[in-house]
């Protein structure tokens, strides 16, 4: 409730300008910090002193958090305002040595200081085991020199830390490393990039030239980083299937609220039985969807090291993809009820349509569908050689 009445009062009406203008205020970043909602999960002792109560929040009351951001109108200001930080530090909440959590924690916590996950690169995407940023050591052993450029950053604009996937090893996925990455150092460039939709999400281009960062900042041993990345993706996917399976929703509201006004040949369009059959349709997409959504949480709430699981981590994958075709799919039927409304920016499907401009990177971020459902089954595999088959 107390979510709810915070996101109607002091984001919603206001989220439309600050789309427009392509960046949140971060005002309200530290509104939603001293509320203990930005990131709930981190460990009580590097909260303020205000906020050490004994902490039973869980997956599920996570799971409200998102979706009662993710009613917004504009979607890219919930990005803007969060996302960046909560893929950008989880790294360090979960493989971080005490040190680093120390430092790093406290001022995220708040939201005084804000991260950004680099993984993707102009010629790796998917397939994480191809980038081609470099961290070399120095001769004295104190500093990595970071060469290379980073793409589609959620929330770089503003970000002051990214957690960096580098090459500090060979050719294959055994020579990358996981790096904090100053981003006000000397030789880090960025600019903002012009994508179709969430436009205050801040997504950037980064180039790093000759970028001096300590050792310190090397989260786990050289070499590890692509196990912590495959591990740090499994929660962004499920954080994934939740928002978009609560945009489907929001689709779903504002088509049935216009065709219950609407009138098309002389009577409401909701009397209309092929509109009726594509509400129905809809909410037996999202309903099921969020059952497993909700199955899938309870696994992950009892499960040690849940995320770092293979057949949790395959569930997942899979449930990330029928999120995004539960969300394909509202948006299709929901542009359909509103007509051209629904393609208009102005107006009464203005919500819809936004969507269907957002909706994409819900689909392709994380790991594009085609990789995630070869990704989990052959994952599954091995488990189904053994004597107790796997659950699928």
């Amino acid at each position: 409730i107390q979510a709810r009445k915070f996101y109607e009062e002091e984001v919603f009406p206001f989220a439309e300008a600050w789309e427009e203008a392509g960046e949140p205020p971060v005002e309200v970043l530290r509104k939603i910090a001293a509320r203990g909602w930005l990131m709930p999960f981190v460990p009580v002792k590097y909260r303020p002193e205000n906020q050490r109560e004994s902490d039973e929040r869980d997956i599920f009351h996570a799971i409200i958090l998102q979706e009662e951001a993710h009613r917004c109108p504009r979607p890219g200001v919930i990005w803007g305002i969060s996302a960046g930080l909560g893929i950008g530090a989880a790294p360090v909440i979960n493989f971080g040595s005490e040190e680093q959590r120390s430092r790093f924690l406290p001022p995220a916590y708040r939201g005084e200081e804000r991260w950004c996950l680099g993984i993707t690169e102009p010629e790796a995407g998917s397939d994480v085991a191809g980038i081609r940023t470099v961290a070399r050591l120095t001769h004295d052993k104190r500093f990595y020199i970071v060469n290379g450029t980073k793409k589609w950053i959620t929330g770089g604009l503003w970000a002051d830390w990214m957690t960096a996937a580098v090459r500090t090893g060979g050719s294959s996925a055994a020579g990358i490393s996981l790096l904090v990455i100053p981003l006000n150092s000397s030789g880090v460039k960025r600019r903002r990039i012009r994508v179709s939709g969430l436009h205050a999400s801040g997504s950037t281009f980064f180039e790093f030239n000759d970028v001096k960062v300590p050792v310190e900042n090397l989260i786990g041993k050289e070499g590890d980083g692509f196990r912590l990345i495959m591990a740090n993706f499994n929660p962004e996917r499920f954080n994934l299937a939740v928002m978009s399976v609560q945009l489907a929703r929001n689709c779903l509201e504002e088509a049935f609220n216009h065709a219950m006004t609407r009138k098309t040949f002389g009577k409401p369009l909701i009397s209309h039985q092929i509109i009726r059959s594509k509400f129905a349709s809809m909410i037996r997409a999202i309903e099921s969807c969020h059952s497993w959504i909700e199955e899938l949480a309870w696994h992950i709430k009892i499960t040690p090291n849940a995320y770092q699981q293979p057949a949790i981590g395959a569930r997942v994958a899979l449930l990330k993809v029928q999120a995004g075709r539960v969300l394909e799919l509202c948006v299709r039927e929901s542009q359909q009820v509103f007509g051209g409304l629904g393609m208009t920016k102005d107006g009464k499907g203005k919500v819809v349509e936004q969507i269907s401009r957002d909706m994409r990177v819900f689909v392709v971020g994380g790991g594009s569908e085609e990789i995630l459902d070869d990704l989990s089954i052959r994952t599954i595999i091995p488990s189904k050689q053994t004597e107790r088959p796997a659950k699928l």
